[in-house]
């Protein structure tokens, strides 16, 4: 066809024209614009064949103009779009680009020097985009293949936390369901002003920000990074109606906020006020948190739940109650039940099971791993891994079946639930609860923590306070005292990472 793609995505861009889409550190881009540069992405891929047939795109772009042209452009060109962390490790690359036979790599020039000799020793094709998009056709008009909707469109990885990472492969159909129900949800429009300092090769960033956006013509602010003053300072100037971002990022927002003087307190305050909706996800939300940000901010942090094979599927309400410590209801279209160990659905409130979802939302399958995508479904239900119960009709996130549910002396402990109630503790600043196995009892219930500036805490002293808040098996056994916790490019505790700090086995005299 000539002109626009037929990917539902690539016609808004285009019906947006003029609007301002892309706002980065160099400039300022509309939506013609943006999709020119795509096309020109499109154009140097496809170098005369007519169809990219699902052919691999690796990049490595940071947040910018040119992540969004890239990504459109690979999508254009009929092939699989798979984003790079911009801090992975060579091994991690290389990880990547063999595990998806990925064909050609796009590269942003600061990123060529380094990866050079391992791309050759590869035999990848590199595409620079300073080849690409610095010299761009100012005609739009090119010739681009017909994209069935059900093709491969993107290959995101799992973050690896309980296994080693797998492709998460999704199809234009699947995208489109995604941005579709946030839209909805969330009452996107094309008055919005979005602030994204979220990394690009998770969907948390590219769906539910820099996608939602450009499908309604609303306008992404993209940020290099994170930088907590910056994201004040941009706070404080107006304009921004949106904000996502996860825990962590909100932890250091109020850190600052707190150093700050009564005056400016004031007026980051205000700041927040005039935004329409913030929004928190990718790791569980402290009640803690919820509570200091309502009193910063003015804002009842919008707390939903998703993954990288499911999308978002639960979510508060844009209008009525957001619970803290819960995730909400499904999404209209979207079907989640709990199961048990056995596979039995569980009807019961208040019982906890496994979260099953089926919908248009789901991934298409683990890249070339067919039994573990069998594994994943059963009669077109995927199984998430994650545990949860259910309470006057919201969902509650009780954490990782293999991660944060520890099962000590014949009890079901949520790591969640014990880390919630240690973050009320005014010593400790952050923490990790995990289960270290014992022979007596399975497992004993053990935690890590930073603490704020100038306190101590020892293990006495955790267990006298924390015996008066939780039941007696889910007391910690262990205390390990850091300076802080590992954490992925996401910001999530790596809970493997702290389980080895801890130690193999525990086997406390208590």
């Amino acid at each position: 066809m000539q002109g626009t793609s037929n990917i539902p995505l690539m016609q808004r861009v285009a019906d947006h024209g003029d609007r301002l889409a892309i706002i980065d550190k160099d400039a300022e881009y509309t939506c013609a614009e943006l999709l020119s540069a795509a096309n020109s992405v499109s154009l140097c891929l496809l170098d005369k064949e007519p169809d990219l047939n699902e052919t691999r795109v690796v990049f490595m772009v940071r947040p910018c103009f040119e992540y969004a042209a890239v990504n459109l452009g690979i999508w254009q060109a009929g092939g699989i779009s798979v984003p790079l962390c911009i801090f992975y490790p060579l091994p991690e690359i290389e990880y990547v680009i063999k595990d998806t036979s990925a064909e050609i790599i796009i590269l942003h020039p600061d990123f060529e020097k380094s990866l050079r000799p391992l791309l050759k020793r590869l035999n990848i094709r590199i595409v620079l985009t300073s080849e690409i998009l610095n010299s761009r056709l100012s005609n739009t008009n090119c010739s681009l293949p017909e994209i069935n909707l059900e093709s491969r469109a993107m290959i995101l990885y799992t973050s690896g936390t309980t296994s080693r990472p797998k492709g998460v492969v999704s199809t234009h159909f699947n995208i489109t369901a995604q941005i579709k129900t946030l839209v909805d949800a969330w009452g996107w429009s094309a008055d919005d002003r979005i602030l994204n300092v979220l990394p690009l090769h998770h969907t948390h960033g590219i769906i539910n920000v820099l996608m939602c956006a450009l499908w309604t013509g609303a306008v992404c602010e993209m940020m290099p990074g994170f930088d907590g003053q910056k994201v004040w300072d941009r706070f404080l100037s107006g304009g921004i109606t949106l904000f996502m971002a996860v825990p962590t990022i909100y932890i250091k927002l109020m850190n600052l906020w707190d150093k700050a003087g009564l005056k400016e307190k004031e007026k980051m305050s205000k700041a927040c006020t005039l935004m329409r909706l913030m929004v928190s996800g990718s790791a569980a939300l402290p009640e803690v948190i919820f509570n200091k940000w309502k009193s910063i901010s003015g804002h009842f942090l919008l707390e939903r739940y998703g993954m990288t094979e499911t999308g978002m599927i639960l979510s508060n309400p844009l209008d009525g109650e957001r619970r803290p410590g819960f995730v909400g209801r499904p999404f209209p279209g979207i079907k989640v039940k709990l199961v048990d160990e056995s596979g039995n659905e569980i009807f019961k409130e208040d019982k906890s099971g496994e979260i099953m979802v089926s919908g248009p939302l789901l991934f298409k399958e683990y890249w070339e791993k067919p039994e573990a995508t069998e594994k994943a479904f059963v009669n077109k239900w995927f199984l998430t891994g994650d545990i949860a119960v259910v309470e006057r009709g919201y969902f509650k996130i009780l954490g990782r079946d293999s991660v944060d549910i520890i099962k000590t002396g014949g009890y079901k402990v949520s790591a969640l639930e014990i880390e919630a109630v240690l973050l009320e503790n005014t010593s400790i600043d952050e923490c990790a609860v995990v289960g270290i196995y014992n022979q007596e009892w399975g497992e004993r219930v053990c935690a890590a923590v930073s603490l704020c500036a100038g306190c101590s805490f020892t293990l006495e002293e955790l267990r006298f306070w924390t015996k008066k808040r939780l039941a007696p098996y889910k007391v910690p056994s262990r205390l390990l005292v850091v300076d802080k916790l590992p954490r992925n490019i996401m910001g999530k505790v790596v809970k493997a990472e702290v389980k080895k700090m801890l130690g193999q086995e525990v086997n406390p005299e208590i």
